[in-house]
């Protein structure tokens, strides 16, 4: 478990781990624990992938599942994890070729949205 909330502290900044964790414990303690322990500590950590390449594969797969909400979140993963807002536009390619335009474009879209709301915060060189 604690591996999990280090890793995703590692993802989204220390500053928003609490937050991150609270978004999850919310609905249920319970779910919390689990993304915690199996996502982050069993999957994100493994050595297989670097965590850039990771978050690719992660927007291209939630974006192709029309799985927006957590979209959002795997965006600004991303860019955290080293990807540059160009690298992950490219992405949704990808998936405009295997899961169709609608779903690249409803991703984009989202992606968009995170990409002003780094600007705005100065951040805008994550990932460049």
């Amino acid at each position: 478990y604690q591996r999990g909330v280090d890793q995703f502290a590692q993802m989204v900044g220390a500053e928003n781990i609490d937050a991150l964790r609270e978004r999850f414990s919310s609905l249920s303690p319970d779910f919390e624990r689990a993304v915690m322990g199996v996502v982050g500590g069993e999957i994100w950590s493994r050595p297989g992938l670097d965590l850039r390449t990771r978050s690719l594969c992660s927007i291209a797969l939630l974006a192709g599942l029309g799985r927006i909400s957590a979209l959002e979140l795997n965006v600004e993963m991303a860019l955290n994890n080293g990807a540059t807002e160009e690298e992950i536009v490219e992405v949704f390619f990808q998936v405009a070729a295997y899961a169709g335009f609608a779903a690249a474009w409803d991703g984009l879209q989202r992606a968009n949205v995170v990409f002003e709301r780094m600007k705005a915060r100065g951040t805008e060189e994550l990932g460049d």
